[in-house]
């Protein structure tokens, strides 16, 4: 019997978005031109060539990082970072999930896709999760109806509960800025607060009993080291904030890359070949990226040459300066609208208000902070729940969305506060 499909995986939001940047390019273009602009249809025009080149320039300039970022992540995941993860979070998930039997194998998978998903290993996060998924579906006694521990699972993924955002750091290096790590706390923080915001909201639709000491203990744990950081920048003056803000997070990163390495000498690895292994497949990614890199720096190109984006910010701005708050952010919505839809054109969106305003502005750093506050939560759904054939989603979608707006939300007010 073939599985039915997942309803929210039928709408291609990627190229819906796509091809809508075009058209209303074109139909900008031509009102303009109406209006006697017989300059904008070439400017349109010319982008498309620019564009295309700098996107090429970007993934060609990404391979060294991304070589040296992978290599580093293999010595940890052969070190058995994944596994150490494991260990810490297993105790936490046997308590969120009670319907999934304590020695099931499914626990395991998802634990250890979480621990993946936390040190970025976006390679082995991915399988980790299909397998997870096919065997909560195991336990499933209605096939093509999401299980509250299906939905959990979900929710905690497209809330993105990274640690260390490495596509971020990379695209960041690559795009010029002076401290290309100096957004790991607010992204740490924006995080923090996107799962946190889907827990609790999963949390209340499944009247999960919270009260519980392993769970009130790990939630202890964690808001009090994200609130210990918050706490102690507050009372920073704004040029503090910014300086020990980079410093602390190059001190963090680094020990993390030390104790990986500290860790593949205990067990007696060839890190060095470790390493090399890993890096090699930087080069590989760098290409894959090109052609998703060129098609949404091209699309977003023309739509703003087209003056259709400064068009809708403006409104936007108008709106939000007459209820008299800060217009600093409204530059960085796009990427924040196009985050729960589309990975790529979220991190095109980054790249391209680097590109714009420069990537140690306020609106680089904010788009970056966004881009590592969440994940893409309709294709997360879709790909997961459409993988063992869940049409029936529940309550995934909108607690879905809850979390990727506290994380968004944070991202913008996490920014103010270290970079304002």
């Amino acid at each position: 019997m073939t599985p039915r499909r997942f309803s929210l995986g039928n709408v291609d939001y990627l190229n819906a978005v796509w091809v809508s940047f075009f058209f209303v390019a074109f139909a900008f273009g031509l009102a303009r031109l109406g209006f006697g602009e017989t300059q904008i249809l070439p400017d349109i025009f010319q982008s498309i060539f620019d564009n295309a080149k700098t996107a090429f320039e970007i993934c060609i300039g990404l391979t060294g990082v991304l070589a040296l970022w992978m290599g580093i992540m293999r010595i940890g995941e052969q070190a058995g970072a994944v596994r150490l993860l494991t260990r810490f979070l297993t105790p936490l998930f046997q308590r969120l999930m009670p319907d999934v039997p304590r020695d099931h194998p499914a626990i395991g998978s998802v634990v250890m896709n979480m621990a993946a998903n936390v040190l970025g290993l976006d390679n082995a996060a991915t399988p980790l999760g299909l397998k997870a998924m096919a065997e909560l579906q195991g336990l499933n006694p209605k096939k093509d109806t999401a299980t509250n521990a299906q939905i959990l699972f979900l929710v905690i993924n497209t809330s993105s509960v990274t640690v260390l955002p490495i596509t971020i750091f990379t695209f960041r290096a690559q795009m010029g800025a002076k401290a290309p790590t100096d957004i790991f706390i607010p992204a740490l923080i924006a995080t923090f607060v996107s799962t946190l915001t889907g827990f609790l909201a999963v949390a209340a639709a499944q009247r999960i009993r919270l009260w519980d000491r392993v769970i009130l203990g790990y939630l202890a744990l964690l808001t009090g080291s994200v609130g210990g950081l918050a706490f102690y920048f507050s009372r920073l003056s704004p040029e503090a904030m910014q300086l020990q803000s980079s410093v602390v997070s190059s001190v963090l990163i680094f020990a993390i890359i030390v104790s990986f390495i500290a860790a593949a000498c205990f067990k007696r690895l060839n890190v060095y070949a470790t390493f090399i292994e890993g890096a090699k497949d930087g080069f590989g990614v760098a290409i894959k990226i090109i052609p998703h890199l060129v098609a949404m720096l091209v699309a977003i190109g023309v739509f703003r040459a087209s003056g259709a984006m400064e068009w809708i910010l403006d409104a936007v701005r108008t709106d939000v300066a007459w209820l008299g708050l800060n217009t600093n952010f409204v530059d960085a919505l796009p990427a924040a609208i196009l985050r729960p839809l589309s990975g790529g054109g979220a991190r095109a969106m980054m790249i391209e208000a680097m590109k714009t305003y420069g990537a140690d502005s306020f609106i680089g750093r904010m788009t970056c902070v966004i881009q590592g506050s969440t994940d893409t939560t309709f294709y997360i759904l879709a790909v997961y729940f459409g993988s063992v054939g869940i049409s029936k989603t529940r309550h995934a979608v909108p607690c879905g969305l809850l979390a990727d707006a506290g994380g968004i939300l944070a991202a913008i007010l996490v920014t103010y506060f270290f970079f304002a």
